[in-house]
């Protein structure tokens, strides 16, 4: 029987995982006569009792595993490495705050086996119980993406989706450090279902993504697939070049003609701060470049754990005990000879 891993990043989530665990566990029953089912739970440097609940979960039910980081590294940190340790022949990435709903996972997971796709993925129709602001701003930021980039992504897609291991593979591939999942998805391709969904609120607990977050994140988007905006910095700095040639010529026959080369120095001190603003915001689009650039070139690991408890590990640490002392009783006997 094949196997399904559904992957958890959880990041304080402790108030919610009960609830998680027996809304996932019906789904696992729902699909136990097709695919045997786990879940990989990602804790993300949680401070609250995230791991302890974890761990008991893992010793009522051995499909639970864990991975565990030594410290916050973030969601897509969290969401690699649970696609990393997963063993899978189908790997489903989810969330823990009932946001996205378990259930819609054997939908999933028949679009997969019976209609051939290589991934089915949800997207949210409607933005129920979120700041119309947050709501504006989200809508406009996958408009301004898609145009700036050469990839296509679904306006309301989240990260919930279910992929089989070929995607997968190729997705783990994309090893950058700056990782915007949801584009990488999209450069990747792949035959992909998408589900609509109605908006679910949280079920416990706070949500971890402020505005500012978000606002970072879709920086973290625009910069790492397009280059739209070096060259938008170009064009505005041919454009002002331009512009102080024109006003050059202006200033000189004024002069010229009409003498008094002291007057217009406000217009003047305006276009001096002007350019210059224009100036240190192209420098800034640059320094973003160059600062993501510089992150990738010191080949950092992408995550850090402290803690992995699964099966696979398992298995390949009791292989390698085995064989340090099958080495420590071949070098016992041969001192003795």
């Amino acid at each position: 029987m094949k196997r399904l891993t559904a992957v958890v990043p959880c990041f304080n989530e402790e108030e919610v995982l009960p609830m998680f665990y027996e809304e996932i566990m019906r789904v696992a029953e729902s699909l136990q006569n097709e695919v045997e089912f786990e879940v990989l739970f990602v804790n993300d440097g949680s401070t609250d009792g995230t791991l302890q609940v974890i761990r008991k979960l893992r010793e009522r039910d051995k499909r639970v595993k864990l991975v565990s980081f030594s410290r916050n590294f973030g969601k897509e940190a969290a969401m690699y490495a649970g696609l990393e340790h997963s063993s899978g022949d189908f790997v489903a990435i989810l969330d823990a705050d009932l946001q996205h709903p378990p259930k819609m996972l054997i939908e999933m997971y028949h679009g997969i086996v019976l209609e051939g796709y290589d991934s089915v993925a949800a997207k949210r129709v409607t933005r129920d119980g979120e700041p119309k602001i947050r709501s504006f701003f989200s809508r406009k930021f996958y408009d301004i993406l898609c145009k700036l980039s050469k990839i296509e992504i679904v306006e309301g897609s989240v990260d919930y989706r279910l992929m089989t291991r070929q995607m997968v593979k190729a997705v783990l591939s994309m090893s950058e450090r700056n990782r915007f999942t949801k584009g990488i998805f999209g450069w990747v391709g792949f035959h992909t279902k998408w589900i609509a969904y109605e908006n679910v609120e949280r079920a416990a607990g706070q949500t971890k993504w402020s505005f500012w977050k978000l606002f970072k994140y879709s920086l973290e988007g625009i910069i790492g697939f397009s280059t739209a905006p070096l060259a938008m910095s170009s064009i505005l700095g041919l454009a002002f070049c331009g512009f102080s040639v024109l006003a050059i010529i202006y200033i000189v026959i004024k002069t010229i003609i009409w003498g008094d080369p002291t007057s217009g120095w406000p217009s003047l001190a305006c276009i001096i701060l002007m350019v210059s603003g224009i100036q240190l915001f192209c420098m800034g689009i640059l320094g973003q470049y160059m600062g993501k650039t510089y992150i990738e070139v010191k080949n950092r690991p992408i995550y850090l754990a402290s803690i992995v408890e699964t099966e696979e590990e398992q298995e390949e640490s009791e292989t390698l005990l085995a064989s340090d002392l099958e080495a420590s009783k071949s070098e016992k006997g041969y001192k003795e000879k």
